[in-house]
C-alpha cells in the first residue's frame, strides 16, 4: 500500500496509479460517499482569462467535448446523484452548477437539472444548489430564476479594475471590471442579496494585497475565497520558484489577514483564514485546499463523463479522468478509484516531507493538483510549500498570542 515515512509510498508508476486499493478496504479502510456534485453544464466560457486551467493548460479536452450538456445526458445524471444519494442515505447534498461558464447554458436547462434533482432524491435529503459565473450574464431575468429555484450564487471577481482587467478579459481584449461590477451590484445591493454566497479572487502578487481586497468588500460578500493561481512542479505557478525559500504568496496574504483579523467587526469570511484557524484548533477541516478531511466530490462534464477535481486539468492531459460515464456507471464506481482514494486516506497519501513537518494536520499538504510532479505523480508536497508553512505559522504565532493575552486577563 504505502511505505514509511521515511520510504514514501511503494508504487512501480505515478502515485497514486498503482495505490493499492484492495489492502486498504482490508485493513477496514471504507470511502466516504460523495456529498458535493460538480455538474459541467456548459464546457465553453465568454471570457479568456490568461490562467484559467480548463483553456489554458495541460489538459485539452474542452475541445472535444458538447458545448453544453444534452437533456439527456443531464437528466441521467440527475438520476445517479439521486442514486447515490439514497443508497448512503445522505441528510445533504450540494449541486454546483459549473463551466465553461454556466450561464451559457440557458434557463431552460438550469431549471431542468435543478428541479429534476430535488424532485428525484428521497425526502429528507435537503439539497443545497450553487452556481460559480463569471458574472458577465448575470442579468435581472437569471436573478429572479435563481431566487425562484433557490439557487445561491458566488461570482469571480480579482479586485479593483486593474486587477480585474489583468487577466479576466472578454475575447475581443477588453477588461471585464465594468460589466461584471454592473452584475455583482445588481446582486449585492438589490433585493437578491440573500442568493449572494461570495466572491472568488484569483491571487496575482502584483496586486496590491489590501487595496485588493477593500475593492471586493464593496459588494458586501458573506465570503472571499483567495485562490492560489493553479500550478505544480512541472508547471510552477507565477512568481513561484520550485524550492525557492522564498514566500511571495503568503507575503501578499499576511497584510490582508492582519487587516481582516484586526477588524473591530467581521467584514467577510475569508475561507483560508476561517479554515486554518479550525484547524489550529482542533476542528476538521471543510475544504480541499488546507487539512486532511477527505474530500468528498464528483464532477460530472458536459458529455456525461464522471471525473475527479476538474483543478487536475492544471497538471496533465486527462488527469482528472476516471473512465467511467453517467450512462453506464453509477457514482459509487468513482469511490475506488486510486486517485479519489488518495483523496480520502489523509496523511497516508501525503509524501515523507509532509508527513514529517510539524504543520502537517494543519497543512494537508496543501491543494492536491498543486504537488504533482511528472516523476513522481502527485507525491510531492505542494509547489506552495513555503508559502503555506509561512502563512500557517504567522496565523498560528497571532492566534496563540491572543490566546495567551486573554488567559492572563482572565
Amino acid at each position: 500500500m504505502l511505505g514509511s515515512p521515511d520510504s514514501g509510498p511503494l508504487r512501480t508508476t505515478e502515485f497514486p496509479d498503482r495505490l493499492d486499493v484492495d489492502t486498504l478496504l482490508a485493513e477496514g479502510w471504507k470511502p466516504l460517499a460523495f456529498q458535493q456534485f460538480i455538474l459541467k453544464i456548459h464546457s465553453r466560457c465568454d471570457l479568456a482569462c490568461r490562467y484559467c486551467y480548463v483553456y489554458e493548460m495541460a489538459d485539452q479536452s474542452w475541445r472535444a467535448r458538447p458545448r453544453r450538456m444534452s437533456e439527456a445526458i443531464a437528466d441521467r445524471a440527475v438520476e445517479r446523484i439521486a442514486e447515490h444519494a439514497s443508497r448512503h442515505d445522505l441528510a445533504e447534498i450540494d449541486v454546483i452548477l459549473h463551466g465553461g461558464e454556466p450561464l451559457l447554458a440557458g434557463p431552460e436547462l438550469i431549471s431542468r437539472v435543478v428541479c429534476g434533482v430535488r424532485g428525484a432524491v428521497d425526502t429528507g435529503t435537503r439539497v443545497n444548489v450553487n452556481v460559480q459565473t463569471n458574472g458577465v450574464r448575470l442579468d435581472e431575468a437569471y436573478l429572479r430564476l435563481f431566487e425562484s429555484l433557490e439557487i445561491r450564487v458566488g461570482v469571480s471577481m480579482d479586485g479593483d479594475a486593474e486587477g480585474q482587467d489583468r487577466h479576466r478579459r472578454l475575447p475581443n481584449g477588453r477588461g471585464s471590471h465594468a460589466v461584471v461590477s454592473e452584475s455583482l451590484r445588481r446582486l449585492s445591493a438589490g433585493p437578491y442579496h440573500h442568493l449572494f454566497s461570495g466572491l472568488l479572487c484569483t491571487i496575482d502578487v502584483r496586486n496590491d494585497p489590501v487595496r485588493t481586497y477593500q475593492a471586493l468588500l464593496e459588494y458586501d460578500p458573506p465570503a472571499i475565497d483567495f485562490l492560489l493561481p493553479h500550478g505544480n512542479w512541472a508547471t510552477p505557478p507565477p512568481f513561484r520558484e520550485p524550492g525557492s525559500p522564498e514566500t511571495p504568496y503568503a507575503d501578499w496574504l499576511i497584510p490582508i489577514f492582519d487587516f481582516w483579523y484586526d477588524s473591530p467587526v467581521l467584514q467577510t469570511e475569508i475561507r483560508l483564514f476561517r479554515e486554518i484557524m479550525r484547524l489550529l484548533m482542533g476542528s476538521p477541516s471543510r475544504a480541499e485546499s488546507v487539512g486532511l478531511s477527505p474530500v468528498r466530490m464528483v464532477v460530472i462534464e458536459t458529455d456525461g463523463s464522471i471525473e475527479q477535481s476538474d483543478i487536475l486539468k492544471s497538471t496533465y492531459h486527462g488527469a482528472p479522468e476516471t473512465r467511467l460515464h453517467v450512462l453506464r456507471d453509477p457514482l459509487d464506481n468513482a469511490l475506488l478509484h486510486p486517485s479519489i482514494v488518495a483523496r480520502q486516506i489523509g496523511e497516508l497519501a501525503l509524501s515523507p516531507v509532509c508527513r514529517r513537518c510539524d504543520i502537517v494536520s494543519t497543512c494537508g499538504g496543501g491543494l492536491y493538483a498543486h504537488r504533482y510532479s511528472a516523476a513522481t505523480g502527485f507525491a510531492e508536497p505542494s509547489v506552495y510549500c513555503a508559502d503555506m508553512y509561512r502563512l500557517i505559522t504567522y496565523i498560528a504565532t497571532r492566534c496563540a498570542r491572543d490566546m495567551a493575552r486573554l488567559r492572563g486577563a482572565g
